[in-house]
């Protein structure tokens, strides 16, 4: 019976997550394709993108978003299945059934592993080929519309036949200003540079051509002669103008454009590929690093003609020669000549040096971005476990189903893991961290909070009850506690008034001796506070007598003996004479001077409250007596 039961349990846990998980999963996927949609925003605006196109578009952004998407809906699912549970009181019926709450995470636990194996196959098989069609459709539109995507300040070559220098542009009005243009329909001999103010660039209305209109600007052209052919020089045209239009070829259609670029992305390839040409990569990478050693040891000393041995023996003859002596040998003029020549080589030398480290850079750059990817694919998908382990118990100690308090969890906890991911990946592909620390240092962070919170919630911990926290905050700030006495419904025993009242005129009495002998006003004496053992007993006996009365006067019928009830002041009891109760917390708090300080005016503020609670409880015992009195007269006036 105990496994049928367990096993209908885990059914229905499964359904509640199942659920919940559709729900968020499509909630999630809907909120990160929008945050990614915003960096690609431009090229969709105004390029008369057809349906299909723009739905292929957000088909392959979906499918390579959906990775990242299942730990964030199953963080968010789990955290409200299990506060719910927790807040409708059927977690604790499970708890009270004698199943732990790793027992009510198995069937779960098994769900989200196979949802990690689906993660892992959609970045490992789906996603590459989408990202592949996403740049590719990407890079389409970019082309499709280049009077859109002329950028500022450098070259454009996206027109055939045509390099645009555009200086300044307005994204208002479309115009352009500082334009230079190359056009080389036919080589050197035909080359023209335009050069011009302002001017619109425009498709033309059967998108096979662009309209160029040109401001204020000057067109020098090189002409081609049939009869000047073999001479060595071309001759040429100037021309000023101040409106020139000009049509320039350009198939503004939607054609896909080449993923030759594309398929060497990492993004765009799968674990596998990612593995064989890792290997190429570093081997490529070797050769090149082993081929500038070797040119490095004997280039100083090379000549034409030269074998490397050669080259090598003149560098250890070279070391031999004293070179001050052979540089001051030569005549003034002579040493000028040679001084400016040593430094156009050191110049030359260290520009192809510049040139062969950032190639190098480069070469080093995509070696880290195939490692980062290959890595990223299983850290991604262990991120569903992960992220399991963390929403699930924190919704069985939080106990708060719905979409508030989980949806404000989630998104805390999804951009620690964002940030830290983000800063790893970034340090990792500038190589100021290694590739393996980076890629897993959101999991190394991540898992111990997961184990912490799994432990919590399967020992019952109030880590996250804000009673406790809201308690202990009064405690540290010294915030008062109100008295909450009610009239009770049913009553079994009626209150010894007349032994109350005894007692309250006995504790007025010791208050009245305590206050002589204590002088509360006086700041204490430091050492004694921080540095030696001591309670207040004569209080603590105060206080027990107090509440004693209390509990029991708090069976009367009477309502102004419970209004003077609840007009007793709680009384803390030790506050005023240490602020902990370890002698080793008190000792260490005295040391801190800043933290010491603090505390030690907390203290005295306790010791002037509790003087004022002493005479709030003598004046409230004398109105109680009073009351009492006058019930007794009462009561035997009647019996006379």
């Amino acid at each position: 019976m105990r496994m049928i039961r367990i096993k209908k349990l885990d059914i229905f846990i499964a359904k509640q997550f199942g659920l919940l998980f559709v729900g968020t999963f499509f909630i999630c996927q809907f909120v990160l394709m929008m945050q990614f949609l915003w960096r690609y925003v431009e090229e969709l605006i105004g390029k008369g993108l057809s349906l299909e196109v723009m739905a292929q578009f957000f088909w392959y952004m979906g499918l390579m978003l959906m990775p990242q998407a299942f730990p964030l809906a199953i963080l968010l699912s789990s955290l409200i299945t299990f506060g719910n549970l927790g807040e409708s009181s059927e977690l604790t019926a499970i708890k009270a059934a004698g199943i732990s709450l790793i027992q009510a995470f198995r069937s779960l636990i098994v769900i989200v592993t196979l949802i990690c194996c689906c993660s892992f196959y959609f970045q490992n098989v789906v996603a590459p080929d989408a990202n592949k069609s996403f740049y590719q459709l990407l890079l389409s539109m970019k082309q499709k519309s280049p009077e859109l995507e002329i950028p500022e300040g450098i070259f454009y070559d996206g027109i055939p036949n045509c390099n645009l220098y555009v200086q300044r542009k307005d994204l208002n009005t479309g115009k352009l200003y500082g334009i230079m243009i190359y056009r080389m329909n036919g080589g050197y001999e035909d080359a023209a540079i335009i050069l011009a103010d302002s001017g619109m660039l425009q498709s033309t209305a059967e998108k096979k051509h662009l309209l160029l209109t040109l401001y204020s600007g000057e067109w020098f052209e090189n002409m081609r002669s049939q009869d000047l052919a073999g001479s060595a020089s071309v001759p040429y045209r100037r021309e000023t103008f101040s409106t020139k239009r000009i049509v320039l070829d350009f198939d503004g259609g939607f054609n896909l454009a080449d993923v030759t670029g594309i398929s060497n992305d990492a993004r765009s390839k799968s674990l596998a590929k990612i593995s064989h040409d890792l290997d190429s990569i570093r081997e490529f990478n070797d050769s090149v690093g082993r081929a500038y050693y070797r040119e490095a040891q004997y280039t100083t000393f090379s000549m034409p003609g030269m074998t490397k041995e050669d080259s090598l023996k003149a560098a250890k003859e070279a070391a031999k020669i004293d070179l001050d002596s052979v540089f001051y040998g030569h005549k003034s003029e002579d040493r000028q000549t040679i001084l400016r020549n040593a430094q156009s080589s050191i110049s030359m030398a260290s520009s192809e040096v510049g040139m062969r480290g950032d190639y190098a850079k480069s070469l080093y750059r995509q070696q880290r971005l195939h490692e980062i990817e290959m890595a990223k694919k299983f850290t991604l998908s262990l991120t569903c476990i992960i992220f399991f382990f963390i929403g699930a118990p924190l919704g069985a100690i939080i106990r708060k189903g719905g979409l508030g308090v989980p949806v404000i969890i989630s998104v805390l906890v999804f951009i620690v893991y964002y940030m830290l991911d983000f800063t790893g990946m970034r340090m990792a592909r500038d190589d100021n961290w290694s590739v393996g620390f980076s890629v897993t240092i959101s999991t190394v962070v991540l898992t111990p909070l997961a184990i912490f919170f799994t432990y919590k919630a399967n020992r019952d911990s109030v880590v996250f009850n804000i009673d406790v926290y809201r308690n202990l905050f009064r405690s540290i700030l010294g915030l008062r506690v109100k008295r909450h006495v009610f009239k009770k419904e049913v009553i079994i025993n009626d209150p010894a008034y007349a032994e109350d009242a005894e007692q309250l005129r006995r504790i007025s009495d010791d208050i009245t001796t305590y206050s002589h002998e204590h002088s509360l006003l006086r700041m204490p004496n430091p050492i004694k506070v921080f540095f030696r053992e001591g309670d207040d007993q004569y209080i603590r006996e105060i206080n027990e007598e107090l509440e004693a009365v209390i509990d029991d006067l708090s069976n009367t019928t009477d309502k102004a003996i419970l209004t003077h009830l609840n007009r007793y002041p709680i009384i803390a009891t030790h506050a005023h004479t240490r602020p902990f109760r370890r002698r080793w917390l008190n000792a260490l708090t005295g040391i801190v001077l800043p933290v010491g300080l603090f505390f030690y005016l907390r203290m005295w503020r306790f010791r002037l409250r509790l003087l004022r609670d002493l005479r709030t409880i003598k004046a409230t015992s004398t109105d109680i007596c009073n009351r009492i009195d006058e019930m007794r007269v009462a009561a035997e006036n009647r019996t006379n």
